[in-house]
């Protein structure tokens, strides 16, 4: 990869779609501004499960919060903490990366920390999808209320695809954008196919990036993911199944009610236990 400099430097497949990843959410999909009240009404630690690159995580330490951020990938809390060094040492002193898997055994040594300490603890933007089992969505809320204080918050927040939505996924190919990637100077072409089945009810996503320079040749990047589909009611179901009170079923980040033709599902709930409202 050339970087602005003019430095050559290798990358990996992982740390290529990491940045992809980053280069994807140009497009600000409006959640930030959810979670940062929600930190702050929590007032307590924050703990975020499939945090990513930290693109939520880091915004609520700058806020002052302490964040434990959770992800099995490695390339993508590498480029988390390469955002919180530049971000300066006292955002770095508030931010805990740790590489686990959310529904797995590892997960309490891997944290480190006495259960029930959060005061906030979430999954963002349809990460959820991505867990290959309803077994695991389930596993996931249940993690969520392992970890959260008595009173402590837990949010999920997940996609709502309609008929029309599923409809179209064909697995027809289709042009998602043409940008230039503000890391290395080069041009990024995203196309990407879908495929539901309603059997499973999944989607299965193919993403092609391609990156180079007009005229010259591209390197090719592929991406692709099971994304398994989750109702609103069957989210709802799981967080009681995990023993917490489900306070809102919002069907956007302004908490308004879920309607009928909302395509997104926010689930909060509460752990039982002194610090909840009144």
């Amino acid at each position: 990869m050339t970087m602005p400099d003019g430095r050559e430097t290798a990358e990996t497949p992982a740390e290529a779609l990491a940045r992809f990843y980053d280069l994807d959410l140009q497009d600000d999909p409006g959640d930030l501004d959810l979670w940062t009240a929600l930190a702050a009404e929590a007032d307590g630690p924050v703990l975020e499960l499939m945090a990513g690159s930290g693109r939520i995580a880091i915004p609520l330490a700058e806020e002052g919060h302490a964040v434990t951020a959770v992800d099995l990938d490695a390339a993508m809390l590498a480029r988390a903490r390469r955002r919180a060094e530049a971000a300066g040492p006292e955002v770095e002193a508030r931010l805990d990366l740790v590489a686990a898997d959310v529904v797995g055994p590892a997960l309490e040594p891997a944290l480190g920390v006495p259960a029930r300490r959060f005061r906030l603890a979430f999954i963002a933007l349809n990460s959820i999808l991505l867990l290959p089992s309803r077994a695991a969505q389930r596993a996931a809320w249940e993690a969520l209320a392992a970890h959260l204080a008595p009173g402590g918050v837990a949010a999920v927040d997940a996609w709502l695809p309609d008929a029309h939505d599923l409809a179209r996924y064909d697995g027809r190919l289709h042009l998602e954008y043409h940008r230039p990637d503000p890391e290395t100077g080069r041009w990024v072409t995203k196309t990407a196919a879908a495929q539901h089945d309603a059997a499973t009810q999944t989607v299965a996503l193919t993403t092609i990036y391609e990156e180079g320079d007009p005229g010259e040749p591209a390197s090719r990047w592929v991406r692709r993911d099971v994304v398994r589909l989750v109702t609103a009611d069957e989210l709802r179901a799981m967080a009681e199944a995990a023993g917490l009170e489900v306070e809102l079923v919002a069907g956007g980040y302004d908490l308004e009610p879920l309607g009928p033709h909302d395509d997104r599902a926010v689930v909060i709930a509460r752990r039982p236990g002194s610090g909840g409202r009144d």
